[in-house]
């Protein structure tokens, strides 16, 4: 018996110390070793790929933003802010139900088929939305114009980029709402194009929070 509780116990040290240097290695030292390589080498992507504007973290370049006016009393969805530029659709955005104490945004996509009656009337809708919003006098957006970024979401309902295409076809409405030469924000969309990533992965895109956020400056000096 005694040779069996000391076995027992020597056991139990045994593991008990196994626990503690596992837990000492795999729960400290690993995760301060990954977290300093990362603020080391990629500080920036470690950070949650933060955009800052006038010292102030303003968002993120991998997360979408909209730019609406203030809702108004009676409407469900408010209106876009047509001064600056607009992103992608945020239709399969769902809303928090649980907890309504905070706003929060859940990602997701609509999951609707292509010939989906809503989803086909969603398009619709947001063509000619995109039609009649971007048209200003001495420029008219054809429906054939528009591109399938402008009037459907991505997967996730968070896609911080457009194309180059949809950037310049709010040029002239960009350019109208703030009182500077089209040829000005025409400039400023090519500037903050991005091409393809290593030449040939995804396509061609424009991040809409730095657009904007250079948008203001160029506002700023007129």
């Amino acid at each position: 018996m005694n040779n069996s509780a000391v076995n027992t116990a020597r056991l139990l040290g045994a593991g008990l110390r196994a626990l503690l240097v596992l837990t000492l290695v795999t729960g400290v030292i690993y995760p301060l070793v990954v977290a300093g390589i990362a603020q080391g080498l990629f500080h920036d992507k470690a950070n949650g790929s933060e955009i800052k504007s006038d010292g102030k973290v303003v968002g993120s370049s991998l997360i979408g933003q909209q730019y609406d006016l203030p809702l108004k009393k009676g409407k469900e969805t408010p209106d876009p802010d047509l001064k600056w530029f607009q992103g992608r659709p945020a239709g399969g955005l769902g809303a928090n139900s649980v907890n309504t104490q905070f706003r929060l945004i859940l990602s997701g996509a609509t999951n609707l088929s292509a010939d989906n009656k809503n989803l086909i009337k969603q398009v619709e809708d947001a063509k000619a939305a995109v039609v009649k919003d971007d048209s200003v006098p001495g420029y008219t957006v054809k429906p054939s114009q528009v591109p399938a970024d402008a009037v459907t979401s991505s997967g996730s309902g968070l896609d911080p980029d457009i194309s180059p295409a949809y950037a310049e076809l709010q040029v002239h409405r960009v350019a109208e709402k703030n009182g500077l030469p089209a040829a000005q924000v025409e400039k400023l969309v090519k500037d903050h194009t991005e091409g393809r990533t290593l030449g040939f992965v995804g396509e061609p895109r424009v991040n809409v929070l730095e657009l904007n956020i250079a948008l203001k400056g160029l506002v700023a000096k007129r």
